[in-house]
């Protein structure tokens, strides 16, 4: 699988993390709105649009997963990060130091997070994990430089959340003008670690959205439209989902409420 593609399917699995696609569906789900090519109906796959799906009034099924407030997270210390060992190569050490069994789904958990952190960076890709507050100023100042990088997250602004609904543009899309951008998504580990990845250039669009839902939640959402798809994988769910084939046209993802995007 292409680099590309399989960083977006990393994406996928933060989006349905704790979470069960039968489980979620409320009463209503019948009137959500089916894309044509979706032969698993898995609901926590629906994040992806195109870029012409962008204007106002238009109306499409997002899934838009929410904070598990019961096992909360945060970004440690330096000082506590660099205490604790970070490879593959120390996962015994680690299992035993969070108390985890081998078989545990915890244990693959931090496997595939440590393992998708040792991947070396591919053509221009800059790419970092980040596991305390310093180590996230350091990424950002060895990216952009000495120009300061503005946080743009995704935003629920009502009480009514709900996982998977049809939600509807109810203003025109805004798109935020830079051509330097680095997404930081949150990967399953004991603690908050941030997998952080991006590009100069105009590789990306980034807009700002808002959406509202038919229960009339309100949702400021970020999402980022991939230019170039030439190199991800022809069976990526994305393809699946809205037809098309890798490199015939822009494919766009909203960015879950937890994950952080830094543009110039």
């Amino acid at each position: 699988m292409a680099f590309a593609s399989f960083i977006l399917s990393a994406l996928l699995l933060q989006f349905s993390l704790g979470c069960n696609a039968l489980e979620i569906l409320d009463n209503n789900h019948n009137n959500v709105v089916k894309p044509k090519e979706d032969p698993d109906y898995d609901p926590s796959l629906h994040v992806f649009f195109k870029v012409t799906d962008l204007y106002l009034g238009k109306r499409m099924p997002i899934y838009f997963a929410s904070n598990d407030d019961s096992t909360p997270t945060h970004l440690l210390s330096k000082t506590q990060a660099d205490s604790i060992p970070f490879s593959s190569s120390k996962l015994p050490y680690l299992l035993e130091y969070f108390q985890f069994s081998n078989s545990s789904s915890q244990a693959k958990a931090m496997e595939t997070t440590l393992r998708q952190c040792e991947l070396k960076s591919i053509g221009d890709e800059f790419k970092r994990c980040v596991t305390s507050l310093e180590s996230m100023m350091d990424m950002t100042q060895e990216f952009f430089g000495s120009v300061k990088p503005k946080v743009l997250t995704t935003k629920i602004l009502s009480s009514n959340h709900t996982l998977y609904q049809n939600y509807t543009l109810v203003e025109k899309p805004l798109e935020v003008n830079t051509s330097e951008m680095v997404a930081c998504h949150t990967m399953a580990y004991p603690y908050m670690v941030y997998y952080c990845h991006g590009h100069k250039g105009h590789m990306t669009r980034i807009f700002k959205l808002a959406l509202g839902g038919d229960n009339n939640e309100r949702i400021e959402s970020i999402s980022v439209c991939h230019k170039d798809t030439s190199m991800w994988d022809a069976d990526h769910v994305a393809f699946r989902l809205l037809g098309g084939y890798p490199g015939s046209g822009p494919v766009c993802h909203v960015i879950p409420i937890d994950n952080l995007v830094w543009v110039a």
